[in-house]
């Protein structure tokens, strides 16, 4: 069984990108934000940045779900921001069968497209936080990288190839 973690900062297309791979290959998705306890999504609503604190418990609770899904045989996709390496390792955990796919791009197409959403709690005031946050990651994390400039549809296509690549 598989897990794939789609990570990047809000606005990125996470869930799209998640929600689209699951859809296509009948796994489960974990959307990472209902995962959030009540008192996150009061903060970044307020437009306060979560802390390492905040964050601990939030992605604990993502890992034991991933884990429990692969123990029982059920391949997943997660959407989760997994800004830092610290947070990753808590996601992924050494498991070969985890993959990283981060979606990458430019400050001013992230900050358009958060402000085109409607009816999430995350504000556009609280991308540079997560920009500052963001540790991209490493070689040694073997993540594929979906660079997010072209259309959704795009952007998901590429990283279904990539992934199908990565997975074979």
């Amino acid at each position: 069984m598989t897990v794939v973690v789609v990570m990047g900062v809000s606005g990125s297309g996470k869930t799209t990108v998640a929600a689209g791979v699951a859809r296509l290959w009948g796994w489960t998705l974990l959307e990472g934000d209902a995962f959030h306890p009540p008192a996150n999504v009061a903060k970044m609503k307020a437009g306060i940045p979560l802390t390492d604190a905040d964050r601990w418990p939030w992605l604990r609770a993502i890992a034991a779900r991933a884990d429990a899904m692969r123990a029982e045989g059920v391949s997943a996709v997660v959407a989760c921001s997994a800004l830092k390496r610290a947070y990753r390792n808590v996601l992924v955990g050494g498991h070969p069968d985890v993959v990283l796919l981060y979606l990458r791009g430019p400050k001013d197409l992230i900050t358009r497209r958060m402000a085109g959403r409607k009816g999430h709690f995350m504000p556009t005031a609280l991308l540079d936080s997560q920009l500052a946050t963001l540790e991209e990651p490493g070689p040694d994390e073997h993540p594929v990288i979906v660079e997010i400039g072209g259309p959704p549809a795009t952007v998901l296509e590429t990283a279904i190839k990539s992934l199908e690549e990565r997975l074979r």
